[in-house]
């Protein structure tokens, strides 16, 4: 059905609501079962590390090499292929991203049943690094162009008024994802099969993913259902026409919203404050993900130390429903329930920055990191799914083109770039001054991300007269 045919009225009305709710269920399934076998395939490599390096023959060096070239694509991905997906059919992108990612594991399973790295090193290495480069791009597909098709779908205004408990609960996947794999890898392993099923499995089930994904309808238009942002784009169509006309020139048949450019996305208010903000929370999420266990291994055994440190990817899991939830009671000012989850996230810090090298008690110690956790993936979870689908929704862009996956992608991607960038001063200053020093530079990378959002923040608690936070 064209979006430009006259709007539909009464009880069509009421038949386009109803088949908009009855697809919601499926698209929330498949898509976020599409970002959950992007987890699932990537942590199950790093669940087999070990493995890889004692029986197929990969030095550390080059599992490291891979773990950065696989940041550096995924964070370019992001960007492009949340521009894909605004500008292709995103059910495409989705599908040819799980085909990839399986296709990625296949490949990498072939290497190490010919055994390429026992032949040749340079061979075997180079087409390890190649595949994982590769394998970076695939798995960029599912955040920003997942999230676009959420916010397709999610448009009524029952759905944005609850758009961050939904978007909290759907950004679960990725944890189901890191679970799944670590049991996967533990069956896999306990059941005595070879480790490299713990690298096929996912890879199949990718795929099979894929095949699913295909038959997803990626905007309820598609299908001739009126949403009111395709009722807001025939407005906009039909005032454009009327004045056109009264110049006596005709408009050109309308083909559909564009996809957004990216200068265009960044010329959205508050897009490039959350971009950068947001790369200051991700390397505070970065560095306590990939340090605690480091870090506590100074005081406890190995096997404690990651024990303890799980407590943090916990807490993470319920944080985001946790801030959807209640930036939703708020009246939709999210990023006031982000600052003061910060704020939080910063007095943690400083007790860490206080006493951690002198001992803490290690039950203090749990319920803490389960508390930074909750603090920490809330906003995160968060800023890239329902923060950014309020920003697409701004008035400026609303119904006249296609935005939510370059905005989601531009957040993602550049969040990623500084929070890579960030890391790099990790390893110098806890050497250099100890970790005393490392959680303030935390502190301070916290509150500079916080202080980006401050315009935000202060139009959320003083809006302006007669304007509501949450445009429905």
């Amino acid at each position: 059905m064209s979006e430009t045919k006259p709007l539909v009225r009464g009880d069509d009305e009421i038949e386009n609501f109803r088949r908009l709710k009855k697809y919601q269920p499926w698209a929330f399934f498949i898509t976020f079962g599409g970002y959950f076998m992007a987890h699932f395939s990537r942590k199950c490599y790093s669940t087999v590390k070990q493995q890889l390096e004692t029986e197929a023959g990969y030095t550390a060096l080059v599992l490291s090499e891979m773990d950065t070239v696989f940041m550096a694509t995924y964070a370019a991905g992001n960007i492009i292929n949340g521009k894909l997906g605004d500008t292709f059919n995103p059910t495409t992108i989705l599908a040819i991203g799980l085909f990839g990612s399986g296709a990625c594991l296949l490949f990498i399973n072939l290497l190490i049943w010919m055994g390429i790295e026992h032949y040749s090193t340079v061979l075997g290495d180079s087409l390890m690094l190649g595949t994982y480069f590769l394998f970076g791009f695939f798995q960029a597909t599912g955040g920003p162009v997942g999230t676009a098709v959420m916010g397709n779908w999610f448009c009524d205004k029952e759905s944005i008024k609850k758009r961050g408990t939904i978007f909290g609960l759907w950004t679960c996947h990725q944890y189901c994802g890191d679970v799944a794999a670590a049991l996967c890898t533990a069956w896999v392993l306990g059941a005595g099969l070879v480790y490299w099923w713990a690298l096929l499995i996912p890879a199949l089930t990718n795929i099979a993913w894929a095949f699913l994904t295909m038959q997803l309808v990626a905007d309820p238009a598609n299908v001739g259902i009126i949403t009111p942002e395709v009722r807001i784009r025939q407005d906009k169509m039909e005032a454009k026409r009327k004045a056109m006309a009264e110049q006596g020139e005709i408009m050109e048949a309308d083909e559909g919203p564009q996809a957004i450019s990216y200068m265009g996305a960044f010329r959205i208010p508050m897009v490039a404050q959350y971009a950068l903000a947001f790369g200051f929370f991700k390397l505070t999420n970065y560095c306590l993900f990939f340090w605690l266990p480091y870090f506590l291994g100074k005081s406890f055994s190995p096997v404690t130390a990651n024990l303890i440190a799980s407590l943090y990817s916990v807490g993470m899991m319920p944080g985001g429903i946790i801030v959807g939830m209640v930036s939703d009671i708020c009246g939709g000012r999210r990023a006031v329930v982000i600052g003061v989850f910060m704020c939080l996230l910063m007095v943690f810090l400083g007790i860490f920055a206080k006493f951690s090298e002198a001992g803490m008690n290690p039950m203090l110690l749990l319920a803490m990191l389960g508390c930074m956790g909750i603090l920490v993936g809330g906003p995160n979870n968060i800023i890239t799914s329902a923060v950014a689908a309020d920003l697409a929704s701004h008035p400026s862009v609303r119904g006249s083109s296609k935005s939510l996956g370059t905005v989601t992608g531009l957040i993602n991607g550049c969040g990623a770039i500084t929070a890579s960038i960030g890391l790099l001063a990790v390893g110098p200053l806890q050497e250099a001054f100890g970790w005393s020093s490392v959680w303030i530079y935390l502190i301070c990378c916290t509150g500079v991300g916080t202080a980006l959002m401050g315009p935000k923040i202060y139009a959320e608690l003083f809006p302006p007269a007669g304007s509501n936070v949450v445009d429905v």
